[in-house]
């Protein structure tokens, strides 16, 4: 055992050794990711740099980071060495986009295969496929409506995690988005008078709401931020094949945005909300606030490095 020891040692400690310790952690244990954009603003921010669980929902077919090229063939057709536990509504997931299955997204499950979805503007109702039982044993009778013959819960996440909030960095809601989109998008326009949403013409058409069933061992990823969120709603579920891992610590969040990007939305969208919180009462066109800014960037959050991802969204943001 003694000589066994000292040979792990001398291997791990040499450079091929690091090498191929580093890259088994990546592949099967924990892999790092940075928060691009403000999809899922705000418990996770623009500058979040975490480590994601790869063993969460099973074993993925290992692949080079960065390169994106895969090692092994796959050999169960669902995109794992072993199968593992599926995706819950609620959890907050990382995954391929179905479009080209190469970007890398974070996202929330809000819904499993067999759900069904109606969506308008900042309303999200889910008919859960256990049924109007299961429905009325687990939500109050506030947040429960009936449409098409069968209940519905509206934003059924929305008061358990605070930090589901609507802070768009563009102006429009994603509604008007999805009717402009239509027919390309994975959402099949509906007019239902009896949810009294705003009606839209599209091709003399009335349409207030987008409907959508789940398929069988897909799952629906949507935005925290949905009016600032490129998801399910756009290009359709995400199979189990697709699903990569679970957020899991943040190690290190910075603000690293330029002027330009918040208050203009070059590069990426603009956050007035952000803006305002460092510029006070200044003029947010001004010199003097985009000053304000240019010192203000690149600051450490430290009160989110080293903190568990799934602590963030049952908190009142302090952050912006």
């Amino acid at each position: 055992m003694k000589k066994f020891a000292r040979g792990l040692y001398r291997f791990s400690s040499s450079w091929t050794g690091t090498i191929i310790i580093v890259l088994l952690l990546i592949f099967f244990v924990a892999q790092s990711f940075v928060i691009p954009s403000g999809s899922m603003k705000r418990t996770l921010l623009i500058g979040d740099f975490l480590f994601a669980k790869k063993f969460s929902y099973g074993i993925t077919i290992p692949e080079l980071p960065w390169v994106g090229l895969k090692l092994l063939p796959d050999f169960r057709g669902d995109g794992h060495l072993i199968d593992g536990p599926r995706p819950k509504r609620e959890d907050i997931v990382i995954f391929y986009v179905p479009k080209d299955r190469k970007t890398h997204f974070v996202k929330r499950c809000v819904a499993v295969g067999g759900d069904e979805i109606l969506y308008y503007d900042k309303h999200l109702l889910i008919h859960f496929h256990e049924g109007d039982e299961y429905i009325r044993s687990h939500y109050p009778a506030r947040k429960i409506v009936t449409v098409l013959g069968k209940l519905w819960v509206v934003n059924p996440y929305k008061d358990k995690y605070p930090g589901i909030q609507y802070k768009p960095e563009y102006n429009g809601n994603s509604f008007l988005m999805l009717l402009y989109r239509s027919p390309q998008v994975d959402m099949k326009p509906l007019f239902l008078p009896e949810l009294k949403a705003p009606a839209y013409s599209m091709g003399g058409t009335p349409v207030n709401v987008f409907y959508k069933k789940v398929e069988p061992d897909h799952y629906y990823m949507i935005g925290d931020n949905r009016d600032n969120s490129e998801d399910s709603r756009f290009w359709g579920s995400v199979p189990y094949s697709l699903i990569i891992g679970k957020p899991w610590v943040i190690y290190f969040s910075i603000e690293y945005r330029s002027y330009d990007r918040v208050m203009y939305g070059k590069g990426g969208g603009r956050d007035h909300q952000a803006l305002r919180k460092v510029c006070g009462d200044l003029p947010l066109d001004s010199k003097e606030c985009r000053e304000a800014w240019d010192k203000h960037r690149f600051t450490v959050r430290w009160d989110r490095v080293g903190r568990n991802v799934d602590r963030f969204q049952f908190e009142v943001p302090k952050d912006d």
